[in-house]
């Protein structure tokens, strides 16, 4: 995987360190390293990006919504 590849995978992670509270990083850091694993397999490596950006952004959400 190429260094971008990785940064895209990482993306709901870094997300979720924008969060409120800190509920939303382990599934997000979980969900990026099984984008990671998983990027031979590109459907399940889709799948997994998909769930933690879902995470990630209603956690962003609540965040931006308590402003």
């Amino acid at each position: 995987m190429s260094v971008l590849q990785i940064v895209i995978a990482a993306l709901p992670f870094l997300l979720s360190l924008a969060s409120r509270n800190s509920n939303a990083i382990a599934p997000c850091l979980l969900t990026s390293i099984f984008t990671v694993l998983l990027g031979g397999e590109p459907h399940r490596a889709v799948m997994a990006w998909c769930i933690g950006v879902l995470i990630a952004a209603v956690a962003l959400r609540e965040r931006l919504r308590a402003i």
